[in-house]
């Protein structure tokens, strides 16, 4: 295998001298790059099959489709009982598929240095360049460089080739996309360079006086020469202006590299934290024989982690509490996706559902995501692998490839993301099962001193499943299995938990210097209460903050009886006695077809919050006071419920053919008492009902018109919230997210599309299907609802509304104008509007 640039730390002694602003240093940043590093999202050419000689130059493309980065072919297709993904990957297609584009080369390239970039590729990528294999990255989720100067053909064209294989199923526990769904870069660059991810910005110490920062930059030397190089590093904070500046001098042995460390004393430091995410940059210039052969910005923020037992984590000083949420990678109706747009628009929204953190589950994340949490402010643990050497996701899951590739992609995570200060805890793994064996007994401690090498400013940790062993039922395998787990949470700063948090609060007293995080818990509420108390218990980690695709039906609901619903198989039973009750079958099982997602979110696919969203934002006083919901009537059906679900609610109150039957209502308040108006009549809480923390039921017969909740606060009602019964379909409504748009080919506009009545408002039955048409240069990347229960593919113009509601996502192209998008559907009033497109101004 050729080289891929994924290099551990060196370091190499140096003289780091500090020196004062100067106009000159300023205008030196403000010239043009000494580096390129350009997005290789356009132009490419896709084939979903595996012809032979596909990375040959003279290879036949003329039938190929065109596409743009970043691009999932799976999201594209029809979900199929038969799909080799099967419940586990929602039911779409996987299989093999190729990706090529053209790369100019100016003449001059000849005494440069060229490489790609790929922020992640799904799965098991094949590089070639003019026909010759360069590089295998088999993990789907870490980013790698790709070095092409041994192939490039300066002052020529050049071929680029991708062969992407997600043929190999079952390989992962939910949905995956298949293809070069995040970006490329290309990179070129002198001999003499900053290393890829070879600048590490972060801060020792920092509070509203003072910072000590250090950026340690790694110099690569590709020449056949030694030579001396000169480092020098501004340090520039939100608005542009100079914080510090620092020069020092390293030695480089020929095809060597070297390390140089700088600090900076800073006073009253711009601080990132979520409340105020100010970023700062590093600019680092490599001078030789007092030329700058080299320049490369890094953005960072300026703030401290510590962390203990007595004061939980804590950020610049002050202890913080992690409202979190687990979410996986995808986009919803986007598939893998991850347009920036997509990719910041997820995080505004959890952000507005009451959410500081959240949980990469269970990999790492794409560069733009934690971009978005850099810049909004939200928190992140950042998670390395699903699973370890033992395999749980399938024949060829990560187990097959993690003896030869744990650590270049560990160093792939936290090289790549090291900078961001989103990112306050790194994970090394989820309910990985042999935390309790004795290759769990080595690779934890491996995997966590190996992050700790690389970045020791964060703690870390792993999210373990259950308990090592059963104390009131001793086994003879009872001592290897507690010493396994010991050498595991003895290995981490903070021990995650999973389903675990009371049992490890059962052992503080022998364990009182033990910190604790709940990487993942159900979705009913239960947690916050624990959580805020306790001050070794850092946060709380739901699952999950936003429905995604795969593991399907895992939050699912259903009527008892229900013949579609599959049970498992009936469990052996003594004669004489009642046939024990069969459960339900696993999430993400095959016979869940034609579920495709989970079903569990905070946040449906499309990025509404539900009843129990409100719920926890009012538990965690996340900006929430009093919010309702009306519970799914069961009559004499039973209702059973998930465990990762809960008992389904809506917000409405239109619910025709019901008039006279009983109805439940949940009010979620933190006032001291809530009160239920129909009509204008006063409803009484129910009696022995199921109220809980910030939870009454009221019980009352349905009838049409208004339903309102009050919140009372010292006798007095302060705030209410209402739901209106509505009338029959009237009439479409467009309402898109943003209606100016870059022209660049990736900007996104999210447009909601609503059901109304004459009112214009929402009709939560309306199931109609809706046609569309565009005009102008945008096109469609994806359209549906939020039904995971459905088989509608996310592509082409129309779709069905599902409780009345759809959306659909304009793509910008790259010319300036106006898109014109249309929707009508039967017996419905169309709707259209415009997404402007506005020129970009040089800057």
């Amino acid at each position: 295998m050729k080289r891929l640039f994924l290099f551990a730390p060196c370091f190499l002694m140096s003289v780091a001298l500090a020196f004062p602003a100067t106009c000159g240093a300023a205008d030196a940043i403000r010239q043009a790059p000494l580096r390129q590093r350009n997005q290789l999202n356009d132009d490419w050419k896709f084939v979903q099959s595996d012809p032979a000689q596909a990375e040959a130059v003279d290879c036949d493309e003329s039938t190929w489709q065109a596409v743009t980065l970043p691009h999932d072919w799976s999201i594209g297709g029809r979900i199929d009982p038969k799909a080799p993904m099967g419940g586990c990957g929602g039911f779409f297609p996987a299989g093999v598929g190729w990706y090529r584009r053209q790369i100019d080369a100016p003449a001059d390239w000849k005494a440069k240095r060229v490489a790609l970039e790929f922020d992640g590729v799904y799965m098991n990528a094949d590089i070639y360049f003019n026909g010759q294999k360069l590089a295998n990255h088999p993990y789907g989720f870490t980013g790698f460089f790709v070095d092409l100067t041994p192939a490039l053909k300066p002052g020529a064209s050049n071929v680029l080739a991708v062969r992407v294989d997600n043929s190999d199923q079952k390989n992962c526990r939910w949905y995956t996309g298949s293809g070069i769904y995040r970006h490329v870069w290309l990179h070129v660059t002198e001999p003499i360079h900053v290393s890829p991810w070879g600048v590490f910005a972060y801060a020792s110490k920092a509070d509203e006086q003072s910072a000590t920062v250090t950026v340690q930059t790694k110099i690569l030397n590709e020449t056949a020469d030694s030579k001396e190089a000169t480092v020098e590093t501004t340090l520039l904070g939100p608005g542009g202006e100079t914080l510090g500046q620092s020069r020092s001098t390293c030695s480089l042995v020929s095809s060597g590299t070297a390390a140089v460390a700088q600090q900076f004393e800073l006073k009253t430091p711009p601080l990132w934290s979520p409340e105020h995410p100010r970023q700062s940059r590093a600019v680092t210039r490599v001078l030789v024989d007092g030329k700058a052969v080299d320049e490369v910005t890094t953005n960072f923020g300026i703030r401290s982690l510590t962390w203990n037992a007595e004061n939980g984590l804590m950020l610049n000083g002050k202890t913080i509490k992690l409202n979190g949420g687990c979410v996986h990678h995808d986009n919803g109706i986007l598939g893998a996706c991850a347009f920036d747009r997509a990719e910041e628009r997820k995080i505004e929204l959890l952000k507005a559902a009451g959410f500081n953190a959240i949980r990469t589950a269970h990999n790492p994340p794409s560069s733009a995501l934690l971009d978005a949490c850099d810049r909004l402010g939200m928190m992140v643990l950042d998670e390395a692998f699903d699973t370890w050497s033992v395999a749980k996701g399938g024949k060829r899951d990560y187990s097959f490839f993690f003896k030869k590739w744990w650590e270049r992609d560990v160093d792939s995570m936290v090289m790549r993301d090291r900078n961001h200060p989103s990112v306050v805890m790194w994970s090394i793994g989820n309910e990985v099962p042999e935390v309790y064996f004795p290759p769990g007994e080595e690779n934890g401690p491996k995997l966590a001193a190996r992050i700790r090498m690389l970045d020791p400013t964060r703690p870390v940790t792993n999210g373990i499943l259950g308990w090592p062993v059963d104390e009131r039922h001793p086994k003879p395998e009872d001592e290897a299995k507690q010493r396994a787990a010991d050498a595991n949470w003895n290995s981490l700063d903070i021990v995650g938990t999973n389903y675990t948090l009371a049992a490890h609060l059962r052992q503080h007293e022998k364990h009182p210097s033990r910190i604790l995080v709940s990487t993942e818990s159900f979705p009913p509420l239960g947690l916050p209460a624990e959580v805020l108390k306790h001050p070794y218990v850092v946060g709380d980690f739901v699952w999950a903050a936003q429905d995604y695709l795969g593991e399907a039906g895992v939050g699912r609901w259903f009527y008892e009886g229900d013949p579609t619903e599959p049970l498992r198989p009936p469990r052996p039973h003594e004669a004489g006695k009642p046939e024990a009750p069969r459960d339900p079958v696993q999430h993400g099982s095959d016979s869940l077809y034609p579920w495709r997602g989970a079903a569990c979110g905070n946040l449906d696919l499309l990025g509404n919050l539900r009843p129990a969203g409100h719920w926890r934002k009012i538990a965690w006083d996340a900006g929430e006071k009093l919010s309702f919901a009306v519970r799914q009537p069961s009559d004499d059906k039973k209702i059973v419920v998930v465990p990762w679900g809960w008992y389904p609610a809506f917000e409405s109150w239109t619910w025709p053919g019901r008039e006279g039957k009983p109805m439940e209502v949940e009010v979620y308040s933190r006032y001291e008492e809530v009160r239920l108006y129909l009509n204008g009549q006063r409803i009484e809480p129910a009696p022995h009902s199921d109220n809980g923390q910030y939870r009454t039921v009221f019980k009352l017969s349905y009838q049409p018109g208004t339903l309102k909740a009050v919140g009372v606060q010292g006798g007095q009602e302060v705030e209410e919230r209402q739901l209106a019964t509505v009338g029959e379909p009237a009439s479409l409504r467009l309402v898109p997210d943003r209606a100016a748009l870059k022209p660049d080919g990736q900007d996104l506009s999210f447009v909601s599309i609503e059901v109304v009545d004459a009112d214009g408002q929402l009709q939560p039955n309306a199931d109609h299907e809706i046609t569309f048409s565009l005009e102008g240069p945008g096109v469609i990347a994806g359209l549906g609802n939020a039904n995971l229960k459905g088989t509608e593919p996310y592509q082409g113009s129309k779709c069905h509304v599902f409780h009345g509601r759809a959306m659909i996502v304009i793509r910008a192209e790259k010319t300036a104008g106006t898109v014109v998008l249309k929707a009508t559907g039967p017996g419905l009033k169309p709707a259209t509007t415009t997404l402007d497109l506005e020129a970009i101004k040089s800057e």
